[in-house]
């Protein structure tokens, strides 16, 4: 446990040679990277999310790939693809799989909004099974392997939304805000001199791999893990809101008391789809890499709490009502977190 905790002071210490403020946003980066999510940040342009991904590659010796997402792009630009060629000698021709940049152990896929869903889904299969199919060949993808995508929450012109299936699989959604003016003012003052630090190197592939197997073995309450479900449970607007659970069964108070009414008619007039099995996966795994990264022995309710607006935030489809009235998932989450108690 000690050691994933100094693994993480010596990765901030390096990542703040580049990086000035957005601590949040590299703390989620870090539970994603330790719980094997993959992770979408949204902000707007020039707000160091490339910077940030490209240092934490190189900080932990990883290779480190880029695919500037854009309406042309093709899923074999992506995946790769096989070429013909003649052997010299011979004169025989075969084909050759040439690798593309998903062969790396952190893709970047920058604006990844910016082309076509075809083209987004050829993330899918190696998002989710470490693995690509191209040209009827399966290729195993060399762990560790992230996915972080960068999407611009401003210009709609020329994008395409995210297919549900595709948002699904990202386990964080990292807000990223502008900087504090003291924060602006250093960025400045760095990025325009001639000092330029040299990051060194934390950790192996090998070492990550070992320090993510350690994330699993992090003890989780019972509580802790009916907590995590029944918040995402109650995303789900099938349920009709007063309706409650027998707290003496070890279930979640989901109802009874006038805030509980609010969270619950919330989503039932707000929300056309709520949050599926793999958010609560994601809260505890989220939780586990939260709680060792810190140097606490086991997962919490507080790890859980703190990592809702992250894991539910996407996964949450609003309807045309909740449109019209300006009412986004984060309203909603912020309520069901009142609202639910353990």
């Amino acid at each position: 446990m000690a050691e994933i905790k100094d693994a993480r002071q010596a990765i901030l210490r390096e990542i703040d040679k580049r990086i000035i403020g957005q601590r949040h946003v590299i703390d989620q980066l870090l539970i994603a990277l330790f719980a094997k999510g993959h992770c979408l940040f949204v902000g707007v342009p020039g707000l160091a999310k490339t910077l940030l991904i490209s240092t934490l590659s190189e900080v932990l010796s990883l290779r480190f790939s880029r695919i500037q997402f854009t309406p042309d792009l093709m899923p074999s630009d992506i995946t790769g693809s096989d070429i013909l060629e003649e052997d010299p000698t011979t004169g025989r021709r075969v084909f050759r799989f040439i690798r593309g940049p998903i062969f790396a152990n952190i893709v970047l896929a920058d604006e990844i909004n910016r082309t076509p869903p075809k083209t987004q889904a050829a993330l899918l299969q190696s998002m989710q099974e470490g693995r690509v199919t191209a040209g009827g060949q399966t290729h195993e993808l060399t762990p560790p392997f992230l996915v972080f995508a960068t999407q611009n929450p401003i210009e709609q012109e020329g994008t395409y939304p995210l297919p549900e299936a595709q948002l699904d699989r990202f386990m964080l959604q990292v807000d990223v805000g502008y900087p504090t003016l003291e924060e602006e003012v250093q960025i400045v003052k760095r990025s325009t001199s001639a000092d330029k630090p040299q990051i060194q190197k934390i950790l192996s592939p090998e070492r990550i791999m070992a320090l993510q197997d350690m994330v699993l073995r992090v003890p989780a309450a019972d509580h802790v893990v009916r907590y995590a479900v029944s918040l995402c449970h109650a995303t789900r607007p099938q349920r009709a809101p007063g309706s409650r659970t027998n707290r003496t069964s070890g279930s979640m108070r989901l109802a009874g008391g006038p805030k509980e009414a609010e969270a619950l008619a919330l989503v039932s007039e707000y929300l056309a789809y709520g949050a599926g099995p793999r958010a609560s996966q994601f809260l505890i795994l989220g939780a586990k890499a939260k709680a060792i990264l810190e140097g606490r022995p086991a997962a919490s309710i507080d790890d859980v709490r703190a990592l809702a607006r992250p894991v539910l935030q996407h996964r949450l489809i609003v309807n045309f009502h909740a449109e019209a009235e300006g009412i986004g998932p984060q309203v909603i989450i912020d309520r069901l977190l009142e609202a639910i108690k353990p």
